[in-house]
């Protein structure tokens, strides 16, 4: 691919939102990558690019919350989320580009409707723990997560009602969680010659964003009007879902 202007522009701004997103400013930025990029190029593309600067910003992540996690809870979800990567892996490999642009703006559209309707609800409900609960919300998110790098809502969802975690337990879960599945999804992206070496070669250039913007992300985290932010975050998807679902891609 010869490299554009707006698309050095998009590769920027995606390395930008996943730096910050490590940085602590939230999943919800992660799920702007692929539609952001399918501006520039076909999704299955897309996705094949995103992937290794996510597992890149993951060790930085990593690092911040370093055995800070709960190994009970990635042991519960994380073989079952490989049977989901499996299923996302074959959709991805399968679909043509089409379908696939209108199945992500379906799950960018579901994760708005998530963070409106559904996430202000969920500390009011009364929960019973059940390891099954666990199980099928690995299948999901790692599906969700091989798609379209949408697995953070059901994983959010599951974990919120883990009352005994804290914050930093919690933080530190699904930075390990979704580091394994990202390293695990990258065989089934290679195997299904969805992975293309030439999709990170071209993009090496704006590695060096992402450890800046997760330096940027933990300073101003607690500074942030948060409610604004989450306000501009969820327009900006919602647009995004209505772009993938009634726009075709440009031939």
């Amino acid at each position: 691919m010869p490299i554009q202007p707006f698309f050095v522009v998009i590769v920027i701004i995606v390395c930008l939102i996943i730096g910050l997103s490590k940085g602590g400013l939230g999943a919800a930025l992660v799920v702007l990558c692929i539609p952001l990029l399918s501006l520039v190029m076909p999704v299955q593309q897309a996705i094949s690019m995103t992937l290794p600067l996510l597992i890149f910003a993951d060790l930085f992540a990593l690092a911040a919350f370093w055995q800070r996690w709960d190994l009970h809870h990635i042991k519960l979800l994380l073989p079952p989320a490989i049977v989901g990567i499996l299923l996302g892996t074959y959709l991805l490999a399968n679909l043509d580009d089409v379908a696939l642009r209108r199945l992500v703006g379906l799950f960018v559209l579901l994760f708005v409707i998530y963070k409106i309707v559904v996430e202000p609800r969920l500390l009011n409900v009364v929960y019973q723990p059940r390891d099954w609960h666990g199980m099928l919300t690995g299948v999901v998110s790692g599906f969700g997560s091989a798609l379209a790098n949408v697995g953070g809502p059901p994983f959010t969802i599951y974990m919120l009602f883990q009352q005994e975690l804290t914050p930093i337990a919690f933080a530190g879960t699904a930075t390990l969680f979704f580091a394994i599945v990202n390293v695990l999804k990258l065989p089934g992206l290679i195997a299904a010659q969805v992975f293309d070496l030439h999709d990170l070669t071209s993009v090496l250039w704006a590695l060096p964003v992402i450890p800046i913007s997760v330096y940027i992300g933990r300073r101003v985290v607690n500074h942030l009007n948060r409610k604004r932010f989450d306000q501009m975050m969820l327009a900006l998807l919602t647009f995004n879902a209505i772009f993938l679902l009634t726009v075709p891609p440009s031939s």
